[in-house]
Order: C-alpha cells, then structure tokens, then sequence
C-alpha cells in the first residue's frame, strides 16, 4: 500500500456554445443550480492508510465530487493537526471532512477556522472535546479490544516509539468483518502510530462551529458504539448506524458515501 499517493481528481470544465460566444466556461462538477459540489477530504487513522477509501471515494467521484485523500502522517494530534490544515490552505471553495478513527482528531482540530470547510463526517472516529484525549475516549466505555497487549511497539528515534497492531488480533480487533485475505495485506502494511498521540491532549474542536455527521459502527472493537454514540450526541451530530466492524468504511462503502453525500448537500 502506498502510503503516500492522493488521489484528486476534479475534472475539467465542459467547454459549450456559450463559452464559445464569450459567455463564461461551465465549472467542473456543477450542479444542476449552478454550484459547484464541495471537495471530499478524506483522512485516515492510524495502523491505516488513504487506500482505505477506495470504495468510497470511487462513488463519490463516481457522483461528481472532487476527492482528496491526502497520508496522514501519524505523528502527533498537534502535528497532524496543522499538516491537514497546511493542506486545506491550498483548496479554493466549500470542503467537506472526512475521517476514520485517529483521523477525527484531526479534522477536529484542521477545520478550526477555515470557513471553506462546510462539513464535517465522522465514521467510527474520534470527535474530541477540548483536552480530550484518545486514550480517554477509547476507555470512557468498557469493549474496546485494542489495548496495550495488542500492541507490538518499536523504537524510531531517541525516545521516540510507534505502535503496530499485532498480527495474532489484528483483524479480529480492526477489521472482523473483512475476508482474511484482505486484512492480511492490511496488516502487512499498516502505517504505525507514535504512541505519544495517545496522550496528547485536544484542542478547541470544530465540531462547535461547523454542521457534523456521524457513522457509528455498531460492531467497533477498537473505539466502542458507546463512546462513538456519545461523542456524536455530544458534537450534535447527525447519526446514523451500521453493522459493520471498525473499518466502516472499507466494508459498507456504499452507507458512508450515502452519509457523505447527505453532508455535503
């Protein structure tokens, strides 16, 4: 998998007769009103990486909209925080943001003051308050199975340490609903956290501000329904339910389009 590739594709304008007599070129994706359709930003979470949306983001192509999912780089809410909004700084028009898992904490914490984003989408992710953090949300309610036994750690640097799934639990604990096959590629080339984000603390969330929806997964064994239930009704949320492990997104593709979509128009 790899862990650097985004995908954006926003098409190009229909070249018409009336552009061609000088009245002004359609714009690329436009709706039948005349506006153009928000760019998805898609954000994975950690022991993940941006191939994760494929079924999503080809429906939402697919549908028109221009899709972004850029690597996350694991390092830190913080740091991974200002790396998504460096991003976001780049894209002209409305944003709609998405993410999965560790990702929530950082769209919580990048769209805080970017009036282009218009939207945001959580599918069985983080929605934290300020000073939350993700070690608390994940053990606020009993079920979570990834715990410290389920971790392989590994030294990077000079008190530095990242954090694996473990073979033996990762696909029962991340993705139980997923053909063996297909979590073994997954675990092989899962992209670890450093373990220090399971600590740091949040920042003032963007959920207060900007309109938000939210996936619960109702079979997650990593973040459980309870927190993810709580979280939404906490964030005032548009909820809806799946039956469908951690990786929502990777099982029930169609559902999180349909979710993304409702929040984007």
């Amino acid at each position: 998998m790899t862990t650097t590739r985004r995908t954006l594709l926003a098409g190009s304008a229909a070249v018409t007769a009336g552009s061609l007599l000088g009245a002004p070129a359609a714009r690329a994706h436009a709706r039948p009103e005349g506006r153009s359709k928000p760019t998805v930003v898609l954000v994975h979470g950690a022991f993940a990486d941006a191939s994760g949306w494929n079924g999503v983001a080809g429906r939402l192509l697919r549908d028109g909209y221009p899709v972004l999912a850029p690597a996350n780089p694991l390092r830190g809410v913080a740091a991974d925080s200002a790396y998504l909004a460096g991003i976001l700084a780049t894209l002209s028009g409305p944003l709609v943001l998405v993410a999965h898992s560790y990702g929530g904490m950082v769209i919580t914490n990048a769209a805080t003051g970017n009036a282009n984003v218009k939207a945001l989408v959580y599918v069985a992710a983080f929605a934290p308050g300020e000073g939350d953090t993700l070690l608390g949300l994940q053990t606020k309610y009993p079920g979570s199975k990834l715990g410290e036994t389920a971790l392989d750690f590994r030294p990077y640097g000079e008190g530095l340490v990242d954090g694996y799934v473990k073979h033996a639990v990762f696909r029962e604990v991340f993705a139980g609903d997923l053909p063996r096959a297909t979590t073994e590629l997954m675990w092989a080339g899962q992209r670890p956290s450093d373990v220090r984000a399971l600590q740091e603390p949040s920042g003032a969330p963007a959920w207060k501000e900007i309109p938000s929806w939210y996936l619960v997964a109702r079979d997650d064994k990593v973040l459980p329904a309870a927190a993810q239930r709580f979280m939404a009704q906490r964030a005032g949320a548009r909820t809806a339910e799946v039956n469908a492990s951690h990786v929502a997104m990777i099982s029930q593709p169609a559902v999180t389009a349909d979710l993304v979509k409702r929040a984007a128009r």
